[in-house]
């Protein structure tokens, strides 16, 4: 299809910090490697700076910045807007936005309340009867090691779900001298470990399962509940001659649950786990065999399959580089791995053949909202004292 052929995505991005820069670098990488059914365009960067966002868009591929997100929404040249900025900000954006007849890509988790998910998710299933559409971007499901596992699942090689495991570790917290950022900042980040990092292995597991989260029971804790005020903690306020702040988010969460399937799950979200920088590890145990999975080497993935002869039987490694292994033919020869940032261009390329093809994306608002309640029911099981939440 030529160039001539194919519809316009001007995009508009709001945020410019860590997640976005991920995403310019997937709407400028993904027309690249991949044939879109759409002429992909970097239109406008919106921040709250002028000077700043006007070097971010220089410096990341935006044709244009502005300071004024809404200006987005009256723009004949953006048909997307993606949205990268804290959650707090999200409600606001993406329903102004899908009002407005724009699709909408919104950062993980979809909201800080199950109130404001549930408005967005809304807002979304009206957008969608006029064709216009929305996606929450929880990109690890976009690893190709994961989508396997997805696949294997599926078509039943581990069987009858029975145990998941999931952890998402880092480390970046355990410094007390660390000082607030907005991550820290209940009112602006809606949580802590939970809904930061918590939300995405929620997400993997009921992704790669299949099934859902029915009920949880967990616990969560602070462990430095003071921290210093740096310059640049825009909003964030410290305590009359001390210069700290408190902390108002946790810093670990650990739950466990049932799946719809009647299986059995474990959560562990720490940003202080020392020496874990970014340690995603899914295992699923089932009647037939295994799968077990760890970003901090997320190109392989593991397979157990419980139907051989124990005489021979072990964990399969798969090195997950082969052209006929999801998304990766795209890219680089058997064994030349991807990295972080690969996700992100995956998911670029998922919701543009979406688009095109008129198709709800995945993960819907839906999805993030059903995420959102799994998160709010392990806040409520802990403030009670780790008692059951049942999900409707």
């Amino acid at each position: 299809m030529g160039e001539a052929e194919r519809a316009r995505l001007g995009v508009g991005m709001v945020g410019y910090s860590f997640m976005g820069a991920a995403h310019s670098q997937a709407w400028r990488t993904a027309p690249r490697f991949f044939d879109l059914p759409m002429q992909v365009r970097m239109q406008v960067v919106a921040g709250r700076s002028q000077t700043a966002v006007a070097a971010a868009a220089d410096k990341l591929g935006w044709e244009d910045s502005t300071t004024d997100w809404r200006s987005l929404l009256t723009r004949d040249d953006v048909q997307l807007v993606d949205i990268c900025t804290p959650g707090s900000t999200h409600v606001e954006i993406a329903v102004a936005a899908l009002e407005a007849g724009k699709h909408v890509l919104c950062e993980k988790p979809l909201a800080n309340t199950v109130a404001e998910a549930e408005e967005m998710a809304a807002a979304a299933a009206r957008a969608a009867e006029r064709g216009v559409l929305a996606m929450v971007g929880f990109t690890y499901r976009r690893v190709p090691a994961i989508q396997l596992a997805r696949r294997l699942v599926a078509d039943g090689r581990i069987g009858e779900v029975r145990h998941v495991r999931a952890q998402y570790l880092q480390d970046w917290l355990t410094d007390p001298t660390s000082p607030l950022t907005w991550r820290l900042d209940k009112e602006q980040a809606g949580s802590g470990a939970l809904g930061d990092i918590g939300a995405h292995v929620v997400d993997l597991a009921q992704f790669v399962t299949g099934e859902s989260l029915v009920g949880v029971s967990g616990i969560m804790e602070t462990f430095v509940r003071e921290r210093p005020v740096a310059a640049s903690s825009s909003g964030l306020s410290a305590e009359a001659g001390t210069g700290t702040g408190p902390v108002t988010v946790d810093d670990a969460a650990l739950f466990f649950g049932r799946l719809s399937g009647g299986g059995l799950a474990s959560f562990e979200a720490t940003r202080f786990a020392a020496g874990r920088k970014n340690a995603i590890r899914l295992e699923l145990n089932g009647s037939k065999g295994s799968l077990a999975f760890d970003f901090e080497d997320m190109n392989l993935l593991h397979f157990y399959d419980d139907t051989e002869e124990s005489t021979t039987a072990g964990f399969r490694r798969i090195v997950v580089t082969e052209p006929d292994h999801p998304y990766t033919g795209a890219w680089w020869p058997p064994g030349h791995g991807l990295g972080y940032e690969h996700g992100f261009t995956h998911q670029v390329v998922d919701l543009v053949e979406d688009l095109a093809a008129g198709r709800q994306p995945t993960p819907s608002f839906a999805d993030g909202l059903a995420v959102q309640r799994v998160l709010d029911a392990v806040e409520r099981s802990s403030e009670k004292g780790s008692g059951w939440v049942t999900l409707v």
